[in-house]
């Protein structure tokens, strides 16, 4: 990326640290988003479940020897979830935008690879991951050339054969400005030589997290209606051909 590039999406950039800076302060993982509610539980386990039944399909497991890059990793959370399928800590590596979601993370994972930096720039040698993580991250990014810029930088880091594993949001908030989803022709215009296989998934979240006791009933009969399932999850296999 060009001086004048970077110029271009600074305003993004800053954008993006102002937002993920305000859902901290207003401390959204212990409210909103809180780990003890049923239903963003059941969220969370119905997409570890699908991860571990789309990493099955594409033969990918045990993921001993898998390099994996979590771009947006947050706290290190969903990075973590990998252990579960073999993979090596020393082989796990995530960055973030945000100087306090990257020490959060070294605090809860020690032995993982963090970084603090900007995906349109990452700091790893070309072909060098076997899977990247895109988890609610695109949809985060409004500037269509930051986007581009984004795709490039995974698409060089990823080694030919290797997979995107994608999971972000297939419709838009209405309440929430700073988001907005990547269709399924745009996603094919940023990733253009890989093989794109999504589905949807996660009952609409402002629902789940109100079912309460009742979640284990009627959050999988709830899911089993396409229309209000707000997610992608998919993997994105990139060619194998140079």
């Amino acid at each position: 990326m060009s001086s004048e590039e970077q110029f271009e999406t600074s305003a993004e950039v800053e954008r993006l640290k102002r937002t993920y800076q305000d859902y901290q302060n207003a401390n959204l993982a212990n409210t909103l988003w809180s780990a003890e509610n049923p239903g963003n539980q059941r969220i969370v386990a119905e997409r570890v479940c699908a991860l571990q039944k789309l990493l099955a399909q594409a033969h990918l497991l045990p993921l001993t020897n898998a390099r994996i890059l979590d771009i947006g990793c947050g706290n290190g959370a969903v990075l973590a979830d990998f252990l579960q399928w073999d993979a090596q800590p020393n082989y796990l590596f995530g960055l973030d935008l945000l100087e306090s979601r990257i020490r959060s993370a070294k605090q809860r994972y020690p032995s993982f690879s963090w970084t603090l930096g900007n995906a349109e720039c990452l700091p790893y040698a070309d072909a060098y991951f076997d899977l990247v993580i895109f988890f609610t991250v695109f949809s985060s990014i409004l500037d269509a050339k930051m986007r581009v810029h984004v795709a490039y930088e995974a698409n060089r880091v990823l080694r030919p054969g290797g997979a995107i594993l994608w999971y972000d949001f297939r419709y838009r908030n209405p309440k929430n400005r700073n988001t907005l989803p990547v269709k399924r022709d745009q996603l094919s215009h940023l990733f253009p030589n890989y093989r794109i296989q999504l589905k949807s998934i996660t009952l609409l979240p402002p629902l789940a997290r109100r079912l309460g006791k009742l979640t284990d009933l009627f959050y999988p009969l709830l899911a089993s209606f396409p229309p209000i399932r707000t997610h992608y999850i998919g993997l994105m296999i990139k060619s194998s051909s140079k």
